[in-house]
């Protein structure tokens, strides 16, 4: 009867764990136990430590590795066994939780060790290209950052001295000083939180708190190529639009940042709904595709928010946006002015 019971307990944790993955990244996947022959070649005491199974993910196979007994191992101990198995099979280990407690959380992607706590979390580095290859989440928003996630992403990141405290703000707090609605938040908490950036805490109130530290952050959005260049188009003109504030970008803002020189072309950045709010009220002077005296970066977010948090006195959008402006640029000498960039608000 206890035997039944434990495979009984097993069966539904491995039902719930293909259910979620199946949500998560709208996959089929197959488990099932590794074979002795695979377990008879491990050392005693992890064939005995973990309970050891082959699971297919996107197409290709991996093991799992659940602790017989929680919290049996600390995170070194884990990533030794887990080198020891790979080099043995030949294959990617991932752990398996039932729960996790936060700052575990952080060790392991710190260590960038795969993990999946069903319901909650999977990280899974290794195959995060593969994944997306398979459409990941026939939700695309979740392949990238939203506008808002990528907002309130590079505002952490930007605020070294901490002076919003964001992991102390409710949400409410947060869609406020993004100039956003609860439901914009909430959508970009969930899709920080798909990408292992944030996790959220609290019960009545709810607070985000980033995995990492900025640097690492920073890091694994690059890793995972989710963070979206914040141009939607670029519209020329033959005059400023009167009455409007506009940030200078693109080649306009980077010799504020770097050694570059300004070019002739001006820039300026300006939120989407500002300007098809001017084109619908004919305010925009032989509006065109191809040139002009000025360049207008119609952007997905509004690029003053940042600025008006972090860098009230300038006349330029923020760093890491500019550095997000140039991200198919193959021009040598810009290439030395992004790396200014990074070295100055990454590293």
């Amino acid at each position: 009867m206890m035997l039944s019971s434990i495979n009984n307990d097993i069966k539904a944790k491995m039902k719930r764990l293909i259910e979620y993955i199946k949500d998560v990244i709208g996959l089929e996947i197959e488990i099932q136990p590794l074979t002795r022959a695979v377990t008879d070649k491990f050392p005693m005491y992890l064939a005995e430590g973990y309970q050891w199974r082959k699971m297919v993910l996107a197409g290709r196979p991996c093991i799992l590795a659940q602790m017989k007994e929680a919290n049996a191992y600390g995170i070194a101990q884990m990533e030794k066994h887990f080198d020891q198995i790979k080099k043995t099979t030949q294959l990617p280990v991932i752990a398996l939780f039932d729960k996790l407690e936060a700052y575990l959380r952080k060790r392991l992607i710190e260590k960038r060790i795969a993990f999946i706590v069903p319901d909650k979390q999977l990280y899974v580095p290794e195959f995060l290209i593969d994944l997306r290859e398979y459409g990941i989440a026939d939700k695309k928003k979740k392949s990238v950052l939203t506008p808002v996630a990528q907002q309130l992403f590079l505002m952490y990141i930007l605020d070294k001295e901490n002076m919003h405290q964001l992991e102390n703000l409710t949400f409410k707090e947060l869609a406020n000083l993004l100039g956003t609605n609860p439901m914009g938040i909430t959508r970009a908490v969930e899709n920080l939180k798909f990408h292992a950036l944030i996790e959220v805490t609290g019960d009545k109130e709810k607070f985000i708190r980033f995995m990492t530290g900025r640097q690492q952050l920073w890091h694994n959005a690059v890793q995972q190529n989710i963070l979206i260049n914040p141009v939607l188009k670029r519209v020329f003109v033959d005059e400023k639009p009167q009455g409007v504030f506009m940030l200078h970008s693109y080649n306009s803002a980077l010799p504020e940042y770097s050694d570059i020189n300004p070019t002739r072309q001006e820039y300026y950045a300006i939120e989407k709904n500002m300007f098809y709010a001017l084109q619908k009220s004919n305010a925009l002077t032989n509006a065109n595709k191809y040139e002009g005296a000025y360049c207008l970066e119609v952007w997905k977010y509004n690029p003053e928010t940042i600025v008006n948090q972090l860098f009230s006195n300038t006349r330029v959008v923020d760093p890491l946006s500019l550095y997000l402006c140039f991200k198919e640029t193959q021009d040598e000498r810009i290439e030395m002015a992004l790396e200014q960039i990074i070295e100055k608000f990454i590293w």
